[in-house]
């Protein structure tokens, strides 16, 4: 995973940014170690298991935030009709594809942030999901996902106890 580039437009999105690549990292690291069998697990009640929390980050967050809200990309808003559930990663699709995913995602990502300055207006918003606008700005969608972001490692951090007892330590 790309760290935050120095090329980011001001010093807010550099903090933000930096924010949020350390919940992606957390994604990522909490993961590591996991089998195939331990990421498809389902722990909790809810039903979803690892790999699919992935899946979503990838696609219903750092896609279609950035790459569709932020910047209103019509061949991603046009693939979001083709998407179920992702939650539910498909049998054949492998746990190095959608952490392959997820990495490519927050790439891409990346990008968008970077070139962006941090009240820059957001190009498509999604009547249809969420009624009138919430956000309103890059600063606004960059505070949304580091929330959600860091909402789902925690959710991920209960999981990965349940499995095999490990915690997530961060080391400064």
């Amino acid at each position: 995973m790309t760290t935050t580039s120095t090329a980011a437009p001001n010093a807010e999105i550099r903090a933000l940014l930096f924010v949020l690549d350390g919940q992606r990292r957390h994604v990522l690291g909490i993961l590591e170690g996991l089998d195939t069998e331990a990421l498809r697990r389902t722990v909790l009640p809810s039903g979803w298991n690892c790999l699919g929390l992935v899946q979503h980050l990838a696609l219903d967050v750092e896609r279609f935030w950035f790459r569709a809200v932020v910047t209103g990309d019509p061949a991603v808003i046009k693939a979001l009709d083709d998407i179920d559930d992702a939650w539910q990663v498909a049998p054949d699709v492998s746990h190095t594809e959608v952490l392959g995913q997820y990495r490519t995602e927050v790439e891409l990502a990346n990008t968008v942030i970077e070139a962006a300055a941090a009240d820059t207006p957001l190009v498509w918003w999604p009547h249809h999901l969420f009624g009138e606008p919430h956000l309103h700005t890059v600063r606004d969608v960059l505070l949304h996902v580091i929330t959600e972001t860091a909402c789902h490692a925690g959710h991920l951090d209960a999981a990965r106890e349940l499995i095999d007892g490990r915690r997530w330590k961060v080391l400064a």
